[in-house]
């Protein structure tokens, strides 16, 4: 009986410790939502949606098509994390932007935000779902722009793990630079509706907390920021006001969790493209030497006349490398 009990409870803390959504939905999400609610004077505390809403728990990522030029890296067969995996400080930021003048509800924001959510992030940064509309259970591949246009790009991916008219979660899987859940959803507070972003976060690793503390954070912020102005001028507020809160919910380092760094998707990323950026490096190089000595350049169309073939596209090239 005692080994019995040893294993139903052994089996419970693996269960728990991988994240299972709907636990940590009741630990970290649902009480947060029900002070919002509260505090918005919707009224009475609504309890989660029905099964529909949730993506059946998973061991891994598994990801659909994704386009040929992606860079498709740290996600395929990556554990998803949830905050209890993460290494540095827990935080809790919400964002949010008010859409003041417009006649627009909770849910018809929602609906709008599921279906062009990638159209909303600033420009270079790229979200690649199977399917038009956000839904449980879908797996997401991201390029991430790190150092502007043209420079290294994170590949990581999320996990939607709650969907239902009025918000959606993700979670991030092994890797990515955060540990946690990011939460989108649509309210009314003094008669208008009211677009926000709350996320519930460790940094991953120790090279993350401080790349996040550097630079990192501040970066994070404004992402967000322009997310959400976005998606408001989508609505027609040109202007809207975007409010930032932190909450430092535990200071506290978790060391035991700093092997995660050998999952960091930006080490793994920028290593991949090494070999991608020294054969664009020596293309460039063949180009300006031929250039100099007055010869078609390898490639050009001279050169393919000459060899009776078809001259080469450069961004063929370059996504035919990142695939």
């Amino acid at each position: 009986m005692a080994s019995g009990s040893i294993a139903c409870y052994c089996s419970a803390r693996r269960w728990i410790s991988r994240g299972h959504p709907r636990l940590w939905y009741a630990r970290w999400i649902l009480p947060i939502e029900r002070k919002r609610r509260k505090n918005s004077a919707i009224g009475t505390i609504r309890s989660p949606a029905g099964e529909a809403s949730w993506a059946p728990p998973v061991e891994r990522f598994r990801l659909g098509e994704v386009p040929a030029d992606a860079l498709n890296a740290n996600v395929e067969g990556r554990q998803p994390m949830g905050a209890l995996q993460g290494f540095g400080r827990l935080w809790q930021k919400t964002y949010g932007v008010r859409l003041a003048g417009v006649d627009v509800t909770p849910v018809q924001v929602i609906d709008e935000w599921k279906h062009h959510f990638g159209e909303f992030w600033p420009a270079g940064n790229y979200f690649m779902a199977p399917v038009e509309k956000i839904n449980p259970g879908d797996v997401a591949l991201l390029n991430l722009a790190t150092v502007g246009s043209g420079g290294p790009v994170l590949s990581t991916g999320v996990r939607v793990i709650y969907a239902d008219d009025e918000s959606f979660t993700f979670m991030n899987p092994q890797g990515h630079m955060f540990a946690g859940w990011i939460t989108f959803s649509s309210y009314e507070r003094e008669g208008a509706t009211v677009a926000q972003i709350q996320v519930l976060i460790r940094t991953s690793d120790p090279a993350w907390e401080l790349s996040m503390r550097l630079v990192g954070f501040r970066r994070e912020d404004a992402f967000w920021h322009a997310t959400l102005r976005n998606l408001a001028r989508h609505f027609g507020v040109p202007d809207g006001q975007v409010w930032q809160k932190n909450t430092l919910v535990d200071s506290k380092l978790q060391w035991s969790k700093w092997t995660n760094i050998r999952h960091n998707a930006a080490m793994l990323s920028f290593l991949r493209q090494i070999p991608i950026a020294s054969r664009r490096l020596s293309r460039r190089h063949e180009r300006a030497v031929a250039a100099h000595a007055g010869e078609p350049a390898p490639g050009s169309a001279e050169t393919a006349r000459e060899q009776g073939g078809v001259a080469s596209d450069p961004a063929d090239e370059s996504r035919n490398e990142a695939a």
